[in-house]
């Protein structure tokens, strides 16, 4: 058998594939690739995605009247959407506050994250892989500690070219 390589795609159930279709362009900058069964499915890739892969998400209409999934119970928790870059990070975060998206955010050691909901509930997040030489002890475990953005960004962010 061979070993999974990474996440290709994920595929949710939402209420409105068209609305959440306007979220994620908003949210994350993705792009229609389709709309099929009269607008009932809508693929979308990352507008930064290798354009070799056809979708990042697939959103399927399940109806106005579906219940959102409660929170706690079996089933997917959240998805998470990784940027290059800790300047990235922070302009997302600026950008999920603005349009009412973003809920939380974590220093895991190993990652720089945000977390949200889109308009059908579903969780989501947004991390920045901290280099590898610096994970420390965290490479072991899994830290959850508060995020203090400004820091990161002026620890990790672009340097001023010397001249």
């Amino acid at each position: 058998m061979s070993a999974v390589v990474r996440l290709n795609h994920a595929v949710l159930y939402v209420r409105d594939a068209g609305v959440s279709s306007e979220f994620y362009q908003a949210a994350f900058g993705f792009v229609e690739v389709s709309r099929e069964f009269g607008g009932q499915a809508v693929f979308m890739r990352s507008s930064s995605s290798d354009t070799a892969n056809h979708h990042d998400l697939g959103l399927f209409s399940v109806g106005a009247e579906a219940p959102r999934p409660p929170r706690g119970s079996t089933g997917l928790y959240h998805l998470a959407w990784e940027v290059g870059t800790i300047e990235e990070l922070a302009s997302v975060a600026e950008h999920l506050s603005t349009v009412g998206a973003l809920t939380g955010a974590s220093d895991h050691g190993v990652s720089k994250s945000l977390y949200g909901r889109d308009p059908d509930g579903i969780e989501f997040e947004v991390m920045w892989r901290v280099p590898r030489e610096d994970w420390g002890e965290d490479a072991e475990r899994g830290a959850v500690r508060t995020l203090d953005l400004a820091a990161d960004v002026r620890r990790y962010g672009a340097k001023p070219a010397d001249g």
